[in-house]
């Protein structure tokens, strides 16, 4: 089960690794999620918030998360 931090997380953590270093966790297109749920998701932490973000990407809420986006800083790696 997630809690309600992990909502700002994904929506402000980048990704560490990858053909989508850098970018927001919320952000990573929905194809590489799937992908990781095939081969299978990254342990710890990490894996269960990308495995949140194809939750949220295959039902439709993305839009929730866009305004937990903090605006005035760049994404961190937190």
């Amino acid at each position: 089960m997630f809690k309600k931090e992990d909502l700002l997380t994904i929506a402000n953590m980048t990704m560490p690794f990858g053909k989508y270093s850098g970018r927001r966790l919320i952000d990573v297109p929905e194809e590489y999620l799937l992908w990781f749920a095939k081969k299978g998701f990254p342990e710890g932490q990490l894996g269960a918030l990308l495995q949140l973000c194809l939750e949220i990407h295959t039902n439709g809420l993305k839009h929730i998360i866009e305004p937990l986006k903090d605006k005035t800083h760049s994404p961190s790696h937190s």
